[in-house]
């Protein structure tokens, strides 16, 4: 159940594919073979108003959060946070060289005694 949450400043939809952007988080989450493909969703929020450092409108940010049950250990959420921190910064690179942004990742675990889940999409997904 790793939810990956972006908030960035509206700015960035003419900066990059925010949509791309999505693809490549949940292509790199998966990739990490430490959460399961039926539970990764992405999603993205664009912040209209925004401040950032002196307060130049040109600056721009975006800021990736990803929240996992809890229960995976240490080196191995770190070697997730890396990869797909990495995607990300990958993905803007075209974007970061051009113009002001920050990017910003956080990994967190979620309590598993008190988030319970229940769905069906594992029921539904394209077999092989």
């Amino acid at each position: 159940m790793p939810h990956i949450v972006m908030d960035y400043s509206a700015n960035m939809e003419e900066r990059t594919d925010i949509g791309g952007l999505c693809d490549a988080l949940r292509q790199a989450a998966a990739e990490t073979g430490l959460l399961p493909l039926a539970g990764i969703r992405v999603r993205a929020f664009r912040a209209d108003h925004v401040s950032i450092a002196d307060g130049d409108p040109a600056h721009g940010y975006v800021d990736i959060s990803v929240r996992l049950r809890g229960g995976r250990d240490l080196a191995a959420r770190q070697a997730a946070t890396r990869h797909i921190f990495t995607a990300a910064e990958t993905f803007l690179a075209p974007a970061m060289r051009r113009y002001s942004i920050a990017l910003s990742l956080e990994m967190r675990d979620i309590d598993p005694e008190l988030s319970p889940k229940t769905g069906t999409i594992r029921d539904h997904m394209k077999k092989g």
